[in-house]
């Protein structure tokens, strides 16, 4: 009786070469990819990105290279006036302060604003005062598109000066809305404080100053500028404000980041003696 032989495998004992020929070829692409894209520019690295997720790259990451909380004190910020913050003296920051005050009463003037804008100012600070017609419709706290157009030259503004700059606060304020009866505390700090994020929120991502040097602060109806008896002197009363102060480079507590970690750690203590520039 003849014995019939088991079939072989088909001679197929060599497959796995192919599978490991496609792993290698594949692990080769991806270390020529990762060679190609340590020397790529930083527009050909965009273009990339942006062709799988057009929204990946948005405006907060096109403004000045800007990364990190402390973008102010990188490399290149102070483009526009050739120097880093280390580099800047007193008369630097004064100029840049005086700077960026002409440079919002221009736009005050050019908008057709300046009736509803106020700009000071001061020994190391700019004031600013925007009536909320600038910005918001009545007991609303959503930016309009004057407001944003206006903000759009101000960034452009705080950017010239952003190396002088050691702190911009921005105020919320309200009106209250009868004389004899104070306003509810829940609408009125939030509608104030809701109008000094939403400007805060608009100008962080256009500015180069670093996020940790941007304050917002909702005052609500607590600090007037006029009375709340007429139409007219509540309207002077709803606004919002800034207040951009400049590096003080005699201040013995430091900059505003170094007093908060100072007031953190209970270290901070009042200067018992302020130098003075040196004088010939």
């Amino acid at each position: 009786m003849a014995v019939k032989r088991k079939s072989g495998g088909g001679g197929g004992g060599a497959n796995w070469m192919d599978t490991y020929g496609d792993m290698v070829t594949l692990l080769m692409c991806f270390f020529v990819l990762l060679y190609s894209m340590s020397t790529i520019s930083e527009d050909k690295f965009k273009a990339i990105v942006q062709s799988f997720n057009p929204s990946a790259l948005d405006e907060t990451n096109s403004v000045a290279g800007f990364e990190g909380p402390l973008a102010d004190e990188a490399e290149g910020i102070g483009s526009a006036w050739g120097m880093t913050e280390a580099e800047l003296t007193e008369d630097d920051v004064d100029a840049a302060l005086q700077q960026l005050a002409e440079a919002l009463k221009a736009m005050a003037d050019q908008s057709g604003q300046a009736q509803n804008i106020e700009v000071t100012k001061g020994d190391g600070y700019v004031f600013v005062s925007f009536n909320d017609a600038v910005f918001f419709e009545g007991d609303r706290y959503s930016l309009l598109k004057r407001g944003q157009e206006i903000l759009d030259v101000v960034a452009e503004a705080l950017n010239e000066a952003a190396p002088a700059i050691d702190e911009l606060r921005i105020l919320g304020h309200t009106a209250q809305a009868s004389p004899d009866r104070p306003n509810n505390v829940s609408n009125d700090r939030f509608l104030a404080s809701n109008r000094a994020t939403e400007v805060t929120v608009y100008l962080q991502p256009r500015v180069v100053i670093s996020p940790a040097r941007i304050v917002s602060v909702g005052y609500g109806q607590h600090r007037p500028v006029d009375s709340n008896a007429t139409r007219e002197t509540r309207a002077h009363n709803r606004r919002v404000e800034m207040i951009i102060t400049g590096m003080n480079l005699f201040n013995q507590m430091g900059d505003s980041l170094e007093q908060y970690s100072s007031l953190r750690t209970g270290e901070a203590e009042a200067p018992t003696e302020i130098p003075m520039p040196e004088t010939e």
